[in-house]
């Protein structure tokens, strides 16, 4: 769990286990539950005032390149996505590091 928690916030997506309660539609298919704490600060903040988690998930389809603006992704997930909240990439330019939160094994570099 140090590791855990001295990789956040900041890129680093982990796999931990998903509590018998969580909805299916958080883990499809998996007994993980895909966590990360952003560095991002519109994001943070948005958490903050909020006063919790958020979901969200890449803005892409699967095997197509990341949307960088807020116009790339409604133009790619048009209707499907509720909210966008628009701001700059802050220096992120590949996606999150994934590691299983059991083993550490590298999953996504």
């Amino acid at each position: 769990m140090t590791e855990i928690r001295a990789s956040w916030p900041g890129p680093h997506t982990w796999l931990l286990p998903a509590c018998s309660t969580t909805p299916d539609w958080l883990t499809g298919r998996f007994d993980t539950l895909a966590v990360r704490v952003t560095a991002h600060p519109l994001a943070a903040a948005l958490c903050r005032v909020y006063g919790g988690a958020i979901v969200s998930t890449s803005a892409n389809r699967a095997a197509r390149p990341p949307a960088r603006t807020a116009l790339q992704v409604r133009l790619a997930l048009g209707g499907q996505v509720d909210t966008v909240l628009a701001g700059r990439c802050v220096g992120a330019d590949r996606p999150s590091t994934i590691r299983d939160g059991r083993t550490g094994r590298l999953l996504r570099a």
